[in-house]
């Protein structure tokens, strides 16, 4: 489904050049569900753009399906960690729903089925009338995975969608995203530096390394049936397994953070 080949990024700047990721390699089958795991500036939101076709790879390549990813496409979404930012706020729940489809440009006799099928997915049927504003943090990310389902995409790219939500209302958004993921199929790619949190929702884990040269120094697959008990022995075996994987680059990253 998504072929990520030696991919390299390098930003300039006035200051010289940095390099964020040094010769990534990672393959996600159709329907699979994987997490980015790794403390700040690891480079998984740079990586995540390149999936998105947002950022274009320096060297190396990403495949989807059997052509190659050389800007956005309608097949790839992007969800992003402030959901408020990316909805609009001058339009109700129904309408940003159908800005998508516009955008899009959907067939418009499908546009009721479409937002009447993802709004009640999502739990937001008897809210379509709302404004962003009126809705609790959890309500418009929400809003912004039935904006994203609405067009039909075959690969969610989300960024930490949940990082800036209260840690119940968070558990609760594993469980209605676990739940559309079943339901719907679709190949997801989640970004996060929480290990509960990728244990939680993951298949595999690709644990990145610090840059500068960040890489993929670890896949992890997670062989458990959900939903998962962070208190069961074998769960929590693999979150000390990882943990002790990412202690070092937690050191470098805070010891990269007082530098700056």
């Amino acid at each position: 489904m998504l072929r990520v080949h030696n991919v390299r990024k390098v930003f300039e700047s006035a200051r010289g050049s940095y390099v964020a990721l040094d010769g990534v390699s990672l393959t996600i089958s159709d329907g699979e569900f994987v997490c980015l795991l790794g403390p700040s500036g690891c480079g998984k939101s740079t990586l995540l753009n390149i999936l998105a076709g947002f950022e274009p790879a320096t060297a190396g390549n990403v495949v989807f399906g059997d052509a190659p990813v050389t800007g956005a496409g309608r097949e790839r979404v992007m969800f992003f960690q402030d959901a408020g930012s990316a909805l609009l706020p001058w339009l109700s729940t129904e309408e940003n729903v159908r800005f998508a489809l516009r955008v899009r440009k959907m067939p418009k006799a499908d546009w009721p089925a479409i937002i009447d099928k993802y709004l009640e997915m999502v739990g937001l049927d008897a809210h379509r009338g709302k404004f962003p504003a009126e809705l609790s943090g959890g309500m418009r990310q929400r809003l912004q995975i039935a904006r994203g389902l609405a067009v039909e995409p075959d690969v969610l790219l989300m960024d930490e969608p949940f990082a800036a939500l209260d840690a119940l209302t968070r558990r609760r958004m594993h469980a209605v995203l676990l739940d559309i993921w079943q339901r719907i199929g679709k190949t997801v790619v989640f970004v996060t530096h929480d290990i509960a949190e990728a244990i939680s929702l993951a298949d595999r884990i690709a644990v990145m390394s610090v840059g500068p040269g960040s890489v993929i120094t670890r896949l992890i697959e997670i062989d458990l049936p959900r939903p998962r008990d962070l208190t069961d022995p074998q769960v929590a075996r693999l979150f000390t397994q990882i943990e002790n994987l990412l202690a070092p680059d937690l050191i470098r990253s805070d010891e990269r953070s007082d530098v700056h």
